[in-house]
């Protein structure tokens, strides 16, 4: 018996399998390698998985429904983590295509299947941008999420809105994980932390909308995967659960910490934040606590410092 991780090359489905396999799972990667960011970067984070047993790895696009057959033919995959998406409100704002095609018929494609063959439990890693601008503090799950702010939030909630079409027709078991503000270990490249530090390494402008006063909700990875690992040992029918840190900082925070770490002074661009971008993200976990036993354990300060040791150590100042 299998464990499908989609985006297995990805940040956080790279670290989500090496979890796993810990555990002695047995996990069959999924991942296409696009070029988003560079590829060079994905194949570094699947390199160590190819050495551990029990990881096979399927190099191929969950929106190709032949390539789904066949890695269904060929695996007993009974549970599934559906990592893999184009992510980025900011991308998707100019070419939100590419999310109608990826993170929604692509989730169908892989419902479709799973449902063919049975599997136990589906985990669907969501996001916080499904609640959109909202004055309604902390986010809880039964607050309305139906005007999100661009493609990639309405794409994630196209994936949640399947999901429960398939529990509700076909019995299928269906978790959605709302992530947020990931932070971590083989974080994006296009993704804020990266983005800061970088800048203050090299001296650059960092951009900050509206002079820092939004606030985000940063979870370190590992807290992350801890939530998605859970869902996959639960089934639970159907539903939706916030993964968080539940103790959202201001930016003008973050970047003091940034500053502490690097101990490099940014250089702020204060702009107005983009139609696209929340005030806030803050999510509240008592969901999260009650079904899934979710404990978030690292701080801002603990992670940003394993990030910062992290990038000097593996990609260089």
């Amino acid at each position: 018996m299998a464990i499908l991780v989609t985006g297995a090359a990805g940040f956080i489905g790279s670290t989500l399998s090496e979890a796993l396999l810990a555990r002695g799972d047995e996990v069959v990667g999924v991942d296409n390698f696009n070029d988003y960011y560079d590829p060079a970067r994905k194949r570094a984070n699947v390199e160590p998985l190819l050495k551990t047993a029990g990881f096979s790895l399927a190099e191929g696009d969950f929106r190709d429904t032949a390539f789904l057959d066949h890695l269904f033919e060929t695996h007993d995959i009974k549970r599934i983590a559906h990592l893999g998406a184009m992510g980025s409100v900011r991308y998707s704002v100019k070419n939100p295509a590419i999310y109608v095609d990826v993170n929604m018929v692509g989730t169908a494609n892989l419902l479709e299947r799973a449902h063919g063959v049975g599997v136990e439990n589906f985990v669907f890693a969501s996001t916080s941008s499904v609640y959109g601008q909202t004055d309604k503090i902390p986010f809880v799950e039964t607050d309305s999420t139906d005007r999100p702010l661009a493609m990639y939030p309405a794409s994630k909630k196209a994936g949640e809105v399947m999901g429960h079409a398939y529990h509700n027709m076909q019995g299928m078991n269906f978790t959605a994980l709302r992530f947020f503000n990931v932070y971590g270990p083989k974080g994006r490249p296009d993704m804020m932390p990266w983005i800061v530090l970088e800048s203050l390494l090299h001296d650059r402008e960092i951009t900050l909308f509206d002079n820092g006063e939004m606030r985000r909700d940063w979870t370190y990875v590992s807290d992350i995967v801890a939530g998605v690992v859970a869902a996959i040992d639960k089934p639970l029918g159907y539903e939706v659960i916030n993964i968080g840190r539940g103790q959202p900082i201001l930016m003008t925070e973050f970047l003091d910490l940034m500053e502490e770490l690097t101990g490099r002074k940014p250089r702020i661009k204060a702009v107005p934040a983009p139609a696209s971008e929340p005030k806030a993200t803050f999510a509240l976990v008592d969901k999260a606590r009650s079904l899934l036993d979710y404990d978030p354990q690292t701080t801002v300060r603990e992670g940003l410092s394993r990030f910062v040791d992290w990038y000097t150590r593996e990609v260089g100042r």
